[in-house]
């Protein structure tokens, strides 16, 4: 095996393991944003005095994150982990 097939598959690992973390971070801390939108905490965009109120541009950032993309992607990065493991201890 040459060392960029096992960079490759390291890095196959790497990018399962981050999605799957990070999605399952994001599906715990989903409580603790629903309730910060919900207190007010979050607010909406500032009004701008170049632009009327109406419109100003939508917040980029979800107050909460979607529970069916996440574990989508919480099973892509399983998949992809394992995968990169599998290959890993195979090779």
């Amino acid at each position: 095996m040459s060392f960029y097939d096992e960079v490759l598959r390291e890095l196959l690992l790497a990018l399962g393991a981050a999605l799957f973390v990070g999605n399952l971070y994001a599906l715990v801390r989903r409580r603790a944003d629903h309730r910060r939108t919900v207190t007010g905490l979050a607010r909406g965009p500032r009004p701008s005095r170049y632009r009327p109120p109406d419109r100003v541009a939508q917040a980029l950032d979800l107050p909460e994150a979607p529970i069916g993309r996440s574990l989508v992607f919480l099973a892509l990065g399983l998949v992809i982990m394992i995968w990169g493991l599998a290959s890993l201890v195979a090779g």
